[in-house]
């Protein structure tokens, strides 16, 4: 990792832009979207890769489509209606001056979620299939005048991913599954930069915004099996790969006075990898308990490195930048995490399935590095759904969640200013909670 000129005015205004990549997503531990299933979300997602019998299981397990018959097509959404608040504990400007400004408000509004699947039977052997969902992002927006503006204000981030699958029986007890992951990433960021009054008692400019713009194509794969050694019991695996996004855009700032910029520029986003695994059993002919473990390779994720694309000069000439410099690099420290999740379900009569769960979700942020950006705790998970069989073609899928999220702090120092040595405090308190709703509808061909 290389950085130059790490006390230059532009390091602080992309430092300020480019981590807010690192923001936490409302709906899962990290910014990973767990929500692509609306029948998965009633159980808490205990049984993903072993008992999810609609073409959802494209996303999940690829190797479940060999449990569908003909054709079926999905579509579902999930409205996030996310609360996070954030306590001033004595953040502070340059010089340790008292900063201003509010607590910032809820920075989210609800927010849906949409998927949609296609699953095909060619033969009885082979099946082939399509999802497109949206497994990673966010979007929130904090007063423009918060304590914590130099960190964060505005994070819209999006991840559309399509994957086109293949699933195989090899026999009665096993069956395979793979994917290829096309993703688009999108990504437009602000912060606040200063250079002048206010919390910087120093220098001629005023208070503004930088911003970071870029978006990237890049793929990856998933992969998949069930197994079945028994006829009432069921192991599943899933896979997914990490993903690295190399987005380009546009770094720049507006409202400094002194240093407003616009130059091309990129950044990267390493995805984590994913790796599941459960079972499932059928105690009697109506009961069917679960549970799963998901594992996160969230050590892909270790800082954010802003580059510039072009040369260019700021303050007459003072700071001068090459193609291929290094802006700023922001350490994330992101460690590997894991996800547990129990539940049940339970089929009434031939029209109604009821299901339900719990799951905790550890947080992949640590003490050290946890921002205003990543405003991240543990999470426990209380979910509970139905299915409903309006016809033999079409299925009505209910689900309900609700996440509590562990209360952390947050302790960090940003720089702000043209020296390395002054720097601005954020120190709060957190507190969140999600509530979901989704619905979901399946039609049989």
């Amino acid at each position: 990792m290389r950085l130059t000129r790490s006390s230059s005015y532009l390091a602080l205004l992309a430092v300020s832009s480019v981590t807010l990549l690192s923001s936490q997503a409302v709906k899962a531990a990290g910014f990973y979207i767990q929500e692509q299933s609306v029948s998965g979300l009633g159980s808490a997602f205990s049984g993903s890769v072993t008992n999810m019998n609609d073409p959802s299981t494209i996303y999940f397990n690829p190797a479940g489509m060999t449990n569908l018959d003909g054709t079926q097509a999905q579509l579902g959404a999930h409205l996030l209606v996310p609360n996070s608040e954030l306590t001033d504990t004595g953040s502070s400007g340059l010089f340790g001056a008292a900063i201003t400004g509010g607590d910032g408000g809820n920075p989210y509004d609800p927010t849906p979620v949409p998927n949609g699947y296609l699953s095909h039977q060619i033969n009885n052997q082979f099946w082939a299939g399509i999802g497109v969902s949206a497994p990673f992002g966010l979007a929130n927006e904090y007063d423009e005048d918060w304590f914590g503006r130099f960190d964060s204000i505005k994070t819209d981030l999006t991840v559309i991913d399509i994957q086109p699958t293949l699933a195989f029986k090899v026999s009665d007890k096993l069956s395979l599954g793979a994917g290829l992951n096309i993703q688009h990433a999108d990504a437009e960021l602000t912060s606040a930069a200063a250079a002048g009054p206010g919390p910087f008692p120093f220098g001629a400019g005023t208070e503004g915004v930088s911003t970071l713009e870029g978006d990237d194509w890049s793929y990856g794969y998933s992969l998949g099996l069930q197994y079945s050694p028994f006829e009432s019991t069921t192991f599943g695996a899933s896979y997914r790969s990490a993903i690295s996004h190399e987005l380009d855009g546009k770094i720049g700032a507006t409202g400094t006075t002194i240093a407003d910029f616009s130059v091309d520029g990129t950044a990267d986003l390493d995805l984590p990898d994913i790796a599941t695994f459960g079972v499932a059993h059928d105690v009697n002919d109506k009961w069917t308990l679960q549970g799963q473990a998901t594992w996160f390779g969230w050590n892909n994720f270790q800082d954010i490195t802003a580059i510039t694309d072009e040369s260019f000069s700021l303050l007459g000439g003072g700071l001068n930048f090459s193609p291929g410099d290094t802006v700023s690099s922001v350490v994330q420290n992101y460690q590997t995490t894991w996800a547990f999740a129990l539940g049940a379900e339970y089929e009434y009569d031939e029209e109604w399935t009821f299901r339900g769960g719990a799951q905790f979700d550890e947080t992949p942020t640590t003490d050290l590095y946890r921002t205003s950006r990543t405003p991240d705790g543990d999470r426990t998970w209380l979910s509970g759904g139905a299915t409903y069989a309006i016809n033999d073609r079409l299925n009505l899928d209910l689900a309900a969640t609700y996440i509590f999220i562990e209360d952390q702090e947050i302790d960090v120092s940003r720089n702000n200013s043209f020296s390395s040595n002054l720097q601005t405090e954020v120190e709060a308190d957190t507190e969140g909670n999600v509530g979901i709703l989704a619905v979901g509808l399946t039609y049989k061909f």
